[in-house]
């Protein structure tokens, strides 16, 4: 079966929900859940679901900066079962793509830890800082920039 892509959609809320305890605590510490969910609700600019065989199995959003020159890759995650398999690769791949054919974007950044830095250091983004204990507890921030034009 082949992914498919689509539009974040609210009926697709309560399998987000669950995608991101299926990643607590290896990935998420717990007080991001309540985060994520107002991200769902008010804060999607751009967001996009993953499914296969009609199940969602992971999702990430895109954001801007206020002069939108500036996108945000924004709160990826997989299902464990579906981790690994290149399907991340794919749908950062998909909104690269859309921001790259934006003439106003001049960089592309993600603010991730140090559990999922090298993934996105491997598709071609750049460590500029990091800050310890910036999620939570154990939880540092890596910030990463991919520079284009």
């Amino acid at each position: 079966m082949l992914p498919r892509i689509h539009v974040y959609a609210p009926s697709h809320r309560d399998s987000l929900l669950a995608l991101i305890r299926l990643n607590t605590p290896e990935y998420f510490a717990e007080e991001e859940e309540a985060e994520f969910e107002a991200y769902l609700d008010s804060e999607i600019e751009q967001y996009f679901v993953m499914e296969m065989g009609g199940e969602v199995v992971g999702c990430g959003g895109i954001n801007f900066d206020e002069q939108e020159k500036m996108g945000i890759i924004s709160w990826d995650m997989f299902h464990p079962d579906f981790q690994a398999k290149g399907l991340g690769t794919k749908l950062l791949l998909h909104r690269l793509a859309i921001l790259k054919s934006m003439s106003s974007i001049e960089t592309i950044v993600v603010r991730t830890s140090q559990v999922a830095y090298r993934f996105y250091q491997k598709n071609g983004f750049n460590l500029v800082r990091t800050e310890k204990d910036y999620w939570a507890p154990g939880f540092d921030l890596y910030f990463m920039e991919l520079t284009f034009q």
